[in-house]
């Protein structure tokens, strides 16, 4: 199958991905995911018992795309590609989400200072019966941190919806040693692997 125009659906509410997206002059629409309707989010982001970082990546950005590719065909919108992503944060082979208090947050930091750690983005791409999906791994070192620049750092709001508490492109970049990887994977959406995906589902990049 292929598209019936240049346009794909982003089911993504991340203001990252949709920058990135942007800056790769892909055309797109929202197509959001709910987090809160009464029977739950659309898509648990909780890592199920024995699930490595990898398996949970994966998964989560399938069930996204499938869910996001049911919506589009319930609400008989025109059919597009339909593009979905998910990040984690793996240190130890610890799951970092996103931290839902200040503890939490000064927790991650604390955990992730003076050390390298792993970013996984899983990018899924849906059109028709066909999927094409990829997961990027990137490691990311941080210089020691002390208490107060941790605290300093964690009463700002950016931690609270990034998986790992921090953002590469925000603040905490003054944090990072080294990068060895995908810094747009790191944001949330490492293009070089989702252009292949969108050219197999026939979208021209470039």
């Amino acid at each position: 199958m292929k598209p019936v125009d240049q346009k794909i659906y982003l089911a993504s509410k991340s203001l990252r991905r949709r920058e990135l997206l942007r800056q790769a002059g892909i055309n797109f629409e929202l197509l959001l995911l709910r987090e809160q309707p009464p029977r739950g989010p659309d898509v648990s982001e909780i890592a199920q018992p024995g699930e490595d970082a990898s398996a949970y990546v994966t998964r989560v950005t399938r069930e996204k795309v499938e869910f996001a590719h049911q919506s589009m065909l319930m609400r008989k919108l025109p059919l597009h590609p339909v593009l979905a992503a998910d990040t984690t944060v793996v240190i130890d082979g610890r799951i970092l989400g996103k931290p839902a208090n200040l503890q939490e947050a000064i927790h991650m930091l604390t955990a992730l200072a003076g050390r390298t750690h792993q970013v996984l983005t899983g990018v899924a791409v849906r059109l028709g019966d066909d999927m094409w999906e990829a997961t990027q791994t990137s490691d990311v070192t941080f210089a020691p941190l002390t208490p107060d620049q941790i605290n300093a750092y964690c009463t700002t709001p950016e931690p609270y919806d990034k998986a790992g508490g921090y953002a590469v492109q925000g603040l905490a970049a003054a944090f990072i040693e080294n990068i060895r990887g995908s810094y747009s994977g790191i944001m949330g959406l490492p293009l070089f692997e989702t252009v292949q995906l969108l050219r197999q589902a026939g979208i021209k990049v470039l």
